[in-house]
C-alpha cells in the first residue's frame, strides 16, 4: 500500500510533455500546441498562462515535430562576404539576436571573399531547409536571385541592391562626400582614400560608393586626385596599416589627410603615421566610417552607418514576410550620422574645430 502511494506520488520519467502542459492549466493539447508555436489562434492571456506552465515545468517543444507540422525549418540563412571584419559581424548580431528573440535560428553562410559564392547561392541555400535569407552587401546576379524566389525563398539585402526584394543601407555615397567635404572644409587639399580592390565593387558595392563620393567631392571643389593616394587594402587594420605607412614614407609626396573607407583601414592609419612619427591631426587628418567601438580610443572622426540597426531591420522584415504580411519590395536608405572627435583639424592645428 506504501509503494503504490510513493509510485503514485513520484515525478514521471524523462522531459515534460505536451499533455503535460495541458494537464496543468486545464486546456486540450491542440490549444497548448497553438500557443507554444504561435499558430493558430489563441487569446494573450491563455498564451501567457500556457507560456508560464510550460516554462515552470521545463517543457520544450520538440524542434522536430513542430518542423514536421508546419512545413518550416526555423532556420534563416545569412549570407556574407566576410565574417571576421566589424561591420559584417554587428550586423550579424543584429539579425541573429531578433530572430532568435523570435524563436528563429540564423544559419551562417560565409563567402570568404568571393572563394564559396557559387557553391552557396547555387547549392546549400537551395538544398538546406531554409525559411528564408537575408544576404548581407552583396550584389546577386539576376540568375542567382531568379533561383532563390523559384525556390520560394523570402529575401531581404543589407548594404546592396537585391531586384524584387526589399533592401537596406546607409547612402555610402553620400556617406563618402560628406566624410570628404569634412576634410576639404578643414583646408586640406591633397587627401588620400584608401578602399578595397575596384573589382569588390561587383559583388559587395559598399567601398565603392564610398571611393565614388570621394571623388565626387573632390572633383566639385576642384581638386586633383592623385594615383599614388589611391590605395587598395583588404577591409584589414594590418592591410590599412601597411598601405598608408609606404604612402606616408616619402615626406614630400605626403597627403595631408586619409579617408578610410572603414574605422579599421582608418585606424590602421592613424597607427602607420604615429609609427613614422607623425601626429593627429597636426600631420594628418583621418576619418573613417563604421562607428567602431575601438574609434572612440583612437579618438576618430567617423559616420555612423548604424550596422546593428540595419541588422535589426533586416530580420524584422523578414520575419513580417514569413508571417504572411505585406513586404515592400523597395529600398530603405538610412542616413549615417557624422561624429567628430579628435583625428581631424585644419592643417597644422592639434585641435579639431568641432
Amino acid at each position: 500500500m506504501i509503494a503504490r502511494e510513493l509510485s503514485a506520488t513520484r515525478r514521471p520519467q524523462g522531459p515534460p510533455r505536451l499533455k503535460d502542459v495541458a494537464s496543468k492549466v486545464g486546456m486540450s493539447t491542440a490549444t497548448v500546441s497553438r500557443a507554444l508555436t504561435g499558430r493558430g489562434p489563441v487569446s494573450p492571456g491563455t498564451k501567457r498562462r500556457i507560456e508560464a506552465a510550460a516554462k515552470e515545468l521545463g517543457f520544450v517543444a520538440s524542434y522536430h515535430a513542430s518542423s514536421l507540422a508546419s512545413g518550416r525549418s526555423r532556420n534563416i540563412g545569412v549570407v556574407l562576404p566576410y565574417v571576421d571584419r566589424w561591420f559584417f559581424a554587428t550586423v550579424l548580431d543584429g539579425i541573429a539576436s531578433t530572430l532568435t528573440a523570435a524563436g528563429y535560428d540564423a544559419a551562417l553562410y560565409n563567402l570568404q571573399g568571393e572563394n564559396f559564392r557559387e557553391s552557396v547561392l547555387t547549392d546549400f541555400l537551395l538544398r538546406k531547409r531554409l525559411d528564408a535569407a537575408a544576404v548581407v552587401s552583396l550584389r546577386l546576379t539576376p540568375g542567382e536571385t531568379e533561383q532563390l524566389f523559384s525556390a520560394g525563398i523570402p529575401l531581404v539585402g543589407i548594404g546592396g541592391s537585391l531586384e524584387g526584394a526589399p533592401t537596406i543601407s546607409v547612402d555610402d555615397l553620400n556617406a563618402g562626400l560628406r566624410a570628404t567635404n569634412h576634410l576639404i572644409q578643414l583646408g586640406h587639399c591633397r587627401i588620400a582614400f584608401i578602399g578595397g580592390p575596384p573589382e569588390a565593387g561587383r559583388s559587395f558595392p559598399m567601398s565603392s560608393d564610398r571611393r565614388r563620393g570621394f571623388e565626387q567631392a573632390m572633383s566639385t571643389a576642384g581638386l586633383p586626385i592623385h594615383e599614388r593616394d589611391q590605395l587598395v587594402s583588404d577591409f584589414t587594420f594590418l592591410g590599412a596599416y601597411q598601405q598608408v605607412k609606404n604612402l606616408l614614407a616619402e615626406p614630400e609626396q605626403r597627403p595631408t589627410a586619409v579617408f578610410a573607407a572603414t574605422d579599421e583601414m582608418a585606424a590602421g592609419a592613424i597607427l602607420a603615421a604615429r609609427d613614422l612619427g607623425l601626429e593627429i591631426p597636426r600631420d594628418l587628418s583621418v576619418i573613417g566610417i563604421d562607428a567602431h567601438p575601438l574609434g572612440e580610443a583612437f579618438g576618430l572622426t567617423t559616420i555612423d552607418q548604424q550596422a546593428h540597426h540595419q541588422g535589426t531591420r533586416a530580420a524584422q522584415l523578414l520575419l513580417r514576410q514569413l508571417a504572411g504580411e505585406p513586404v515592400t519590395a523597395g529600398h530603405e536608405l538610412h542616413r549615417a550620422h557624422f561624429i567628430a572627435r579628435s583625428s581631424t583639424a585644419p592643417l597644422g592645428s592639434n585641435s579639431s574645430p568641432a
